[in-house]
């Protein structure tokens, strides 16, 4: 790993990634070799999860090409110095600021998502100027074993590099130093990454998840809501970060919901088959999911194929704050429904708890909107739609306390992987006496009538 790491440095050191040609030469490389293999890629994901060419492109291939499209027209301007006005006290000067690459990065990509997850942030530190160990996740090993072979083969690994391997190599990787770690995963691998870190005052962004709600409102709109909601919760078979976790629905209206829900879900015919719907990881997991359902509160769905790791979509009503389905992120195809009476009352259990990744809010009412989008603290999320903030780049994405710390796509991932380093030029043809020995009351007069205070 050391040896690894050192090549990177010293490629670094030559400065060949502070050309912003360079960068835009080695991301369109990595889009050609991806669109050259999506056979490949896609034969890999389906062995992984039976996740079908169509979600395979539109969850994660698409996400990707429009990332690398983005940076490829942009990073030049992203590069660009900025200047920034001079104060008096500085006259006559310029200010800038001059955006540069932190060095050498770690990736640490997540499974659920394994092509967008380990490309996403490597696009963004490659457009910023570093260099790229990737570590994709290990358990969809398919797919982590030919990303690792498709860019070791075609890229200088001076350069980047992607490392397979679980924990013993992860930990080997996070002994070093680095100048930037990017991590996606759960919150307790998060604290282990954050504390290697710290050894090091490597900076680092976390992408990790927690409990999001989906709040609807009495006027909203159910028959539009329901499907949005359904289709976001189910997506990926509900192992999405951003996947709406819970929903909260006034009392007076969960009879409706619960038989619109049900009618989506059916309407939508979810299986492997129809290409909408994918397997849960590993065994680990769906023991874990079936521990999270309570048989006793199964109102649609709970069917489980543990050959073939499939969990049937699955609505629990009624549920409580205090059921065990509700102590942790879900993180599957489990859809817990809490009734409230009073929005205060939502509101004041959303805030008892940890601050989420996302937030979905269901409503017409734009004083409602405003009350939910003032109180509640969470990552990013969305007003009458489900997990759609993601694919606009312009919208940093990123978490707030336990569900992350930093952002990123667009130009949010170049910032991520860059230092914004600040210059005052100063000019040689005047220079006042006021900073100088002697001092008098008089100079002191004249700095604070120049400072205008």
């Amino acid at each position: 790993m050391k040896t690894l790491i050192d090549k990177q440095r010293t490629f670094f050191n030559t400065n060949r990634t502070k050309d912003p040609n360079f960068r835009i030469e080695q991301l369109k490389r990595l889009k050609v070799l991806l669109l050259a293999n999506q056979e490949r890629l896609n034969k890999a994901i389906y062995a992984d999860f039976k996740k079908s060419p169509f979600e395979t492109f539109t969850n994660e291939f698409g996400l990707v090409f429009l990332g690398i499209d983005e940076a490829c027209k942009k990073l030049k301007k992203w590069s660009k110095h900025k200047r920034v006005r001079t104060n008096w006290i500085n006259f006559p000067a310029k200010s800038y600021i001059i955006p540069e690459p932190l060095g050498v990065s770690l990736v640490i990509g997540a499974w659920n998502y394994p092509y967008q997850l380990s490309f996403a942030p490597v696009i963004a530190a490659i457009a910023a100027g570093n260099t790229v160990i990737l570590k994709p996740s290990e358990l969809p090993s398919n797919t982590s074993r030919l990303i690792a072979e498709l860019i070791n083969q075609h890229f200088d690994e001076a350069f980047f590099h992607v490392v397979e391997g679980g924990i013993p190599e992860t930990t080997a990787l996070l002994e070093q130093h680095f100048d930037k770690i990017f991590f996606t995963g759960s919150p307790n691998v998060g604290r282990v990454v954050y504390q290697a870190a710290a050894k090091h005052l490597t900076p680092v962004t976390l992408e990790l998840g927690g409990k999001s709600p989906a709040i609807f409102t009495e006027d909203a709109d159910l028959k539009m809501g329901i499907k949005r909601l359904v289709w976001a919760k189910f997506l990926n078979s509900g192992q999405t970060c951003i996947a709406p976790d819970y929903l909260l629905i006034p009392r007076s209206l969960k009879d409706q919901f619960l038989a619109m829900a049900k009618k989506e879900i059916l309407q939508a015919r979810y299986s492997v088959e129809n290409g909408n719907y994918i397997q849960i990881i590993n065994d680990r997991n769906i023991q874990r999911l079936k521990g999270l359902i309570d048989p006793e509160k199964v109102y649609f769905g709970g069917d489980i194929n543990e050959v073939e790791r499939i969990i049937e979509p699955t609505i629990l009503y009624p549920v409580t704050f205090q059921d065990t389905v509700m102590q942790e992120e879900i993180f599957g195809p489990l859809l817990p429904v809490l009734t409230y009476d009073s929005l205060d009352e939502a509101i004041s259990e959303i805030k008892k708890r940890e601050k989420p990744l996302s937030c979905y809010i269901f409503t017409k009412d734009s004083s409602l909107k405003n009350k939910l989008l003032t109180e509640l603290s969470f990552g990013g999320g969305a007003i009458n739609e489900g997990i759609m903030h993601i694919s606009n780049s312009r919208l940093p994405f990123g978490g707030v306390g336990q569900s992350g710390t930093g952002s990123y796509h667009g130009e949010a991932g170049f910032r991520a992987f860059s230092h914004y380093k600040s210059v005052l030029e100063k000019a040689n043809w005047l220079e006042t006496k006021l900073k100088y020995s002697p001092y008098s009351e008089r100079k002191l007069k004249w700095i604070k009538r120049l400072m205008r205070i």
